[in-house]
């Protein structure tokens, strides 16, 4: 079991990335709350990792707090929550936001993220309740820090930063025409994580 990566930055396009390890370029899938904590590509970084091993392919997920990976552990335990949706609702809030929507069995904030229907929202809070005691939603997370580790990563924008948001939220699961709709009105001269996060803001609180 791959646990821990702690290399040079290769690649960064959501919600994929490659992490070079003496030499071994490791690919991974992170969540976009993740993509936008880490730093400019070419710079030093540390992931905790989940290993999934199917009959087709081997697949290496990369996470910046070990509470989000220890969320996500917890989700794909959940019947009917794959990866792929675990990576989804841990896109569109953070670990803290998840307690709070568990605690206050909020269906609505969690049935507007892609691939959480009412049944799917309803099953994870009953799941979850109580799995998670311990959490406080106060430990590396919220708001304010996604926001200062988004701001300090110093990463040169790219070329396009609107269609390659476009695409990250996209590959998230939700549709083109959804996903250009999150986008329109948003600053152009933002960088293809601060577009993310100010789309999943808006869908979220809208």
């Amino acid at each position: 079991m791959i646990g821990r990566l702690r290399g040079t930055l290769l690649e960064k396009q959501p919600p994929w990335l490659v992490v070079d390890v003496a030499g071994v370029g490791y690919e991974l899938e992170a969540s976009l709350t993740t993509q936008m904590a880490l730093p400019a590509v070419g710079e030093a970084v540390s992931l905790h990792t989940h290993l999934s091993i199917r009959d087709d392919a081997h697949l290496l997920y990369g996470f910046a707090r070990g509470q989000e990976r220890e969320l996500f552990r917890a989700l794909i335990k959940v019947n009917g929550v794959g990866p792929k949706l675990a990576l989804a609702i841990l896109s569109g809030m953070d670990e803290a936001a998840f307690v709070r929507c568990v605690r206050e069995d909020d269906i609505k904030s969690l049935t507007r993220l892609p691939g959480v229907g009412k049944k799917t929202a309803e099953r994870l809070i009953i799941e979850m309740r109580d799995r998670f005691p311990h959490w406080t939603g106060d430990e590396g997370g919220g708001l304010e820090a996604l926001e200062a580790a988004a701001a300090g990563q110093g990463a040169a924008p790219q070329s396009d930063p609107l269609a390659d948001a476009e695409a990250a939220l996209v590959a998230l699961g939700y549709k083109p025409a959804e996903a250009a709709k999150m986008l329109s009105g948003c600053d152009r001269e933002l960088s293809t994580e601060a577009l993310i996060k100010a789309a999943l803001t808006r869908k979220l609180t809208g």
